[in-house]
């Protein structure tokens, strides 16, 4: 039997729910009778450099341009769209891991490469065309 090479599958590690803070919260908009009453909205807060993640990891956390990531370094997800609070923090906690998952890919190096020589001369006569067309728009010299 031949052995084959099968590209290994990507495992990013999961988000332990003891490091993470649940809030329940009033949720927004229009709700019904117990829009005063019931808190079924959730803020999770998941506090990136202390937590159990690789290094490398939290170091891609952390250079996310993500507005939830604040500068101390701490996820804060807010999850309102369904009535549960259950729901909601199931959403907010699969959110967190989508984040760290994005983190956990490693981004590929990008291989410098120069313009081939026919892509150079295409740009140029582009650029000599465009400038001839617009030399053309000026007035002639000497035609009254």
């Amino acid at each position: 039997m031949l052995w084959q090479t099968w590209p290994m599958k990507f495992f990013a590690p999961s988000v332990s729910a003891a490091e993470v803070e649940f809030t329940a919260i009033r949720a927004q908009g229009s709700g019904g009778q117990n829009v005063n009453k019931v808190s079924n909205a959730v803020h999770l807060r998941f506090t990136v450099r202390t937590s159990s993640l690789p290094q490398d990891i939290q170091a891609r956390l952390l250079a996310l341009s993500d507005q939830r990531i604040s500068a101390a370094g701490v996820i804060v997800i807010k999850a309102q769209s369904s009535r549960s609070l259950e729901h909601n923090k199931a959403q907010a906690l699969a959110r967190l891991q989508d984040l760290v998952d994005r983190a956990a890919r490693v981004p590929k190096r990008r291989l410098a490469t120069r313009p081939t020589l026919g892509s150079e001369q295409r740009r140029l006569q582009g650029k000599a065309k465009r400038a001839d067309i617009k030399s053309q728009r000026c007035r002639v010299a000497g035609v009254d």
